[in-house]
């Protein structure tokens, strides 16, 4: 496993385990450490500092919130350090800057979560390291997503009210960049969707702070309940109950709304199925890299910021 990596005063921003100091709740600190300047110091000029990052950019270490937090580091000269992994990135490029729409995972890639784990841990333990497992082993392509979708909701068979508790007391955070992001696509007109195997009760909440419309915009799984708010299963009916629902998402939006160029976005590689009929795929790995989706994407990221260059 790679060595965790420490920006000073700021603590580990890989494993992002946390420790305490007294009754002081502060990041994890791994004895495998590399030690880097934090933004501003003199010593952040280095050239020793810059290959740093570079080198932990490429072996696919989860940067994302250090890649934000460290951007001027990152930028020397005018020259941009953006990821140049990926095995069609100009593709990739051409594609999102010309894009008519751009459709966006949302869990561990939107938001900085996955959120059907959040959930899972939200009723017990127990439940959470299981569900856990499903959410890795589906997220990576070893298990069909459809047989882990139905597993994990029957291992915890959420109420509304858990769904209600979890999102008042656990409620989900944007992945850095991400909501600049999308603003800039909306800017040049490119209308943006949320296609996920996650549950709209969650999404939706999401969507309202995007601007994107939950009725027509966002394309997640549905949760049935009974009148008391018990679990009663879920709709099987949603294009991403199943595997593929992700490519029949894109295409049904290119064929209804006339699209010419969509771009999928995402972590996962339910994500990498959409292209095509995407026109193009791009990996982020800023929460979380997947080996398959780090070897196959056009175009492999860590960070937004890359995304919006390309559109400026």
């Amino acid at each position: 496993a790679p060595a965790c990596v420490r920006v000073e005063g700021l603590g580990c921003l890989v494993c992002e385990r946390e420790s305490w100091e007294g009754n002081k709740k502060v990041r994890h600190v791994c004895p495998r450490t590399l030690s880097l300047p934090r933004p501003g110091n003199p010593e952040s000029e280095d050239p020793m500092t810059f290959r740093a990052f570079n080198t932990l950019a490429r072996v696919g270490i989860r940067l994302g919130s250090l890649a934000t937090a460290t951007r001027p580091v990152l930028r020397m000269s005018g020259r941009s350090f953006a990821s140049a992994v990926g095995v069609n990135i100009e593709l990739a490029k051409e594609s999102l800057k010309n894009a008519d729409a751009v459709c966006f995972d949302v869990d561990s890639t939107v938001v900085t979560e996955e959120g059907i784990d959040v959930l899972a841990a939200s009723l017990s333990p127990e439940k959470g390291e299981k569900v856990a497992e499903y959410t890795a082993n589906a997220m990576g392509g070893s298990v069909p997503f459809h047989v882990a979708l139905s597993a994990r909701l029957e291992i915890m068979e959420p109420s509304m009210q858990d769904i209600d508790k979890c999102m008042t007391e656990h409620p989900l955070e944007f992945s850095p960049g991400l909501e600049a992001f999308v603003a800039a696509l909306k800017k040049r007109g490119t209308t943006v969707y949320l296609v996920s195997g996650g549950f709209r009760q969650m999404i939706n909440p999401i969507a309202d702070v995007l601007g994107v419309d939950k009725d027509v915009e966002v394309y997640a799984n549905n949760i049935l309940f009974k009148e008391d708010g018990a679990y009663a299963g879920f709709d099987e009916k949603e294009f991403t109950s199943r595997a593929g629902g992700k490519p029949r998402v894109v295409e049904m939006l290119k064929e209804t709304k006339g699209y010419k160029t969509v771009v999928m976005i995402g972590d996962g590689a339910t994500d990498m199925e959409a292209r095509p009929p995407a026109s193009a795929f791009i990996g982020y790995g800023g929460i979380a890299v997947r080996a398959a989706v780090k070897e196959g994407a056009d175009w492999f990221v860590t960070d937004f910021q890359d995304l919006i260059d390309v559109l400026e």
